[in-house]
């Protein structure tokens, strides 16, 4: 299997000084098949029938959310960026390494997989995780394609990270 972190390329001072950016957009362009099949290899086939959703967090989380949805047979829910659902929604705000925000999904229920790119110091996920609860979902796994392993050992109450590239 072709070696996914390859085709990931590196920005260095992006978004602000300082920053190494790990960018996905190459691996999604030019491996997109290996990338998503990588991803469902996360789970077992036993927890996978445990998931009803996967919920990804904007916006590289939809993309690859999307995609193992479609693989899998599940549904999609959003997490998105304040502002960006329609009423009524739930929110939790957060902390990120470098700014705040807020996060907001539609309430819902089903056993869900969050998912995103990339955790860094972890502020997005757990806020994604703390909303997904809100809104009315049980969360079942958590995955990434990238850990910067900045936290080590990443969990969320009894659900461990499970990603699929370490840096």
């Amino acid at each position: 299997m072709f070696d996914l972190k390859q085709a990931i390329s590196d920005v260095a001072d992006f978004p602000r000084p300082g920053i190494l950016f790990r960018d996905i957009s190459p691996l999604l362009r030019d491996h997109f098949a290996a990338t998503v099949q990588a991803m469902d290899a996360l789970l077992t086939d036993e927890e996978w029938s445990g998931i009803d959703a996967l919920a990804g967090i904007e916006s590289r989380g939809f993309i690859l959310g999307a995609a193992l949805a479609i693989r899998r047979g599940k549904g999609f829910v959003l997490v998105r960026k304040q502002g960006k659902l329609p009423p009524p929604v739930v929110d939790v705000a957060y902390e990120l390494e470098y700014g705040s925000g807020v996060l907001e999904m539609q309430r819902g229920r089903g056993r869900v997989m969050l998912i995103d790119d990339v955790l860094a110091t972890g502020g997005t996920m757990t806020a994604a995780a703390e909303l997904c609860e809100r809104a009315g979902y049980q969360l079942r796994a958590l995955a990434v394609l990238i850990d910067l392993n900045i936290v080590r050992d990443f969990s969320w109450r009894t659900l461990r990270l499970r990603t699929v590239l370490n840096y």
